[in-house]
């Protein structure tokens, strides 16, 4: 089946205060990403993977860090893209928030 929907999406928990739901094909997986564990006073750890990832605010607001680029504020709407191997985190600004990423080639470690 082409349609997956949210209520009904297998829902993990990557982290306290997280919650997971994914749709994948053989080359892409998309993540949508609920957090209740915000405001943040810290960012997440830096981290890196060898995917490109592309992540859409659908959400709250966050400022968004990357290697070698100027730290963002984002809220709902706007986007942001990550290539492959690049360090980066994100904090929460609200308490909720809601991400929608998008990784090339699909994140296996997400499927275990």
């Amino acid at each position: 089946m082409a349609v997956l929907k949210y209520k009904e999406a297998e829902v993990q928990h990557p982290a306290e205060g997280i919650e997971r739901r994914l749709v994948h094909l053989e080359k892409m997986l998309t993540a949508v990403l609920d957090f209740s564990n915000g405001p943040q006073t810290e960012p997440d750890p830096m981290h890196a993977h060898p995917h490109e990832q592309t992540s859409y605010i659908a959400e709250g607001e966050v400022l968004f860090f990357m290697e070698g680029e100027e730290t963002q504020h984002l809220k709902p709407g706007d986007m942001f893209y990550v290539p492959s191997n690049k360090k980066h985190c994100i904090q929460l600004l609200t308490k909720t928030a809601r991400l929608v990423d998008s990784f090339s080639p699909v994140r296996e470690d997400f499927l275990k």
